[in-house]
């Protein structure tokens, strides 16, 4: 990656407007022409991807493509310097699909209890690949033979806004366990692999840069021991502000965590992996108001998009920001539940939402929606997930 100017120190700062806030206009045009429709645009994903590159003390940065798979977000992360952690087959088909040209060496591959043939297709593609558990290393030697290895350590303790996104801890299914990973070096020293380094992913949705630091100790331990490693991966998973009062995450105090981290490890590169951070806010969901109900002291709220559309509410009860883009501020306010057409009483976007008040025909705006969004819809009660549209200004795109 070309070298960029150094993370700003100092205090945090509440980020602008929300875009979709200002181009209210041009969302309610492609609502118009049908919803629930997902919007992305591209100068956002553009301009968090160069927040990172900042860093000075993270080597390479690794888009986390379960986040967001989209085709042109994937060329114009690409076009910023950043590589693709892919956690299965699949998304390594479709990185291969947007980027025909892509250099090797810039997939990473993470997988966690993938089939053998998923791991043959990685060393295929040239990925890096990352070794989750002694089975691969015991069971398929000759299938990782010529691949670049990276062993992932479960460092004992995890983070992350919701149990179901906590990756690493005693309870967990990822991760070798820091004994395990001396067994794991000892086992591909005898197959003659190829291990360049160390791997750890706690959780996502954490505000504090700490817990990164406080993840790297054991990883550290390890490469004391073992000075022929040179990577140290240290995962993703940044917040993103669910609500106009939470602060951006703390790029700056995440440049220093990292800097310590790496005056312990002298020679070793640090890389990345993030994926919500560089897409979450650069999406919204557009929906359509389809009934409202009073039952009792409650007030309900129906939308046109569903659970099936964006799941994270029900799965994780994540809040998202809700703007209502058809109407004008009057100033007045009603507190009601923002729910979809899905028949579960999990199929909710926001409980006691004060938002202005909504007829039938009214479009909403969920914001913060470009990650884990799309790519974890389905087709449940029979209804389709919503259209995807692109927008942002164009940029020749760099593979």
């Amino acid at each position: 990656m070309e070298a960029v100017d150094p993370v700003p120190s100092g205090s945090r700062v509440q980020e602008p407007v929300p875009w979709w806030r200002r181009r209210r206009r041009e969302l309610l045009e492609i609502a118009r022409k049908g919803t629930p429709a997902y919007v992305y645009d591209l100068d956002q994903i553009r301009l968090h991807a160069r927040r990172l590159r900042r860093l000075r003390h993270a080597r390479r940065l690794f888009y986390a493509v379960k986040a967001n798979a989209h085709p042109a977000i994937l060329r114009a992360l690409a076009g910023e310097g950043l590589g693709f952690e892919c956690v299965s087959a699949g998304e390594l088909e479709l990185v291969r699909a947007a980027l025909p040209r892509l250099a090797r060496g810039r997939i990473l591959f993470t997988p966690n209890f993938a089939p053998r043939d998923e791991y043959a297709q990685a060393v295929r593609a040239g990925a890096w690949i990352t070794i989750d558990g002694l089975h691969p290393l015991e069971q398929w030697s000759g299938t990782l033979a010529g691949a670049d290895l990276l062993l992932r350590v479960d460092p004992g303790r995890g983070a992350g806004h919701h149990r179901a996104v906590t990756t690493a801890g005693p309870r967990t299914k990822f991760g070798l366990e820091p004994e395990q990973a001396e067994r794991a070096l000892a086992l591909a020293r005898r197959a003659n692999l190829r291990v360049l380094g160390l791997h750890c992913h706690v959780g996502s949705g954490i505000t504090d840069p700490l817990v990164w630091e406080q993840a790297a100790g054991p990883l550290l331990e390890i490469l004391a021991r073992h000075r022929r490693l040179r990577v140290l991966d240290l995962g993703g998973g940044l917040s993103v502000p669910a609500g106009e009062s939470d602060l951006p995450f703390d790029l700056a105090g995440l440049d220093r965590v990292l800097g310590r981290v790496r005056r312990a490890a002298p020679g070793v590169e640090i890389w990345l992996e993030p994926g919500r951070f560089l897409v979450a806010e650069a999406g919204v969901l557009l929906a359509r108001v389809t009934q409202t109900k009073a039952k009792g002291a409650e007030h309900y709220t129906g939308i046109d998009a569903g659970m099936n559309t964006l799941l994270r509410p029900a799965l994780y009860g994540a809040q998202h920001p809700v703007d209502v883009l058809s109407c004008s501020d009057s100033g007045i306010r009603r507190r009601t539940h923002l729910v979809g057409p899905i028949c579960e009483s999990a199929d909710f976007f926001g409980c006691s939402l004060m938002l202005a008040p909504l007829r039938e025909g009214d479009v909403v705006a969920i914001g913060c929606a470009g990650a884990y969004g799309r790519v974890m819809a389905s087709s449940y009660n029979g209804r389709e997930p919503a259209r995807e549209v692109v927008i942002g200004s164009g940029r020749p795109d760099v593979a």
